[in-house]
């Protein structure tokens, strides 16, 4: 399989899947990454597992309906083209 502009996108189709379907408790909680509320104090910047906890949920609340488009559109594509 060559590297192509479709398989860079089907990679990032799958990386968006995988953090969208990724359960808090189940898997961030066992190593130490469950969301920490008011774990800093007042004025201080969040640090990187914040930042990357808040990718997190903002993946998941903004692309849930466009991902059911996208996953539809790649699945029918790959049944008629292969």
């Amino acid at each position: 399989m060559a590297f192509t502009l479709w398989a860079l996108i089907e990679a990032g189709l799958l990386v968006v899947n995988a953090i969208c379907i990724l359960h808090e408790q189940r898997f961030l909680a066992k190593i130490g990454w469950a969301n920490d509320v008011n774990s800093r104090g007042f004025g201080e910047q969040p640090g990187v597992k914040a930042q990357l906890l808040n990718i997190i949920h903002s993946t998941r609340t903004v692309m849930r309906i466009p991902l059911i488009f996208i996953n539809s559109v790649v699945i029918v594509w790959k049944l008629i083209l292969g």
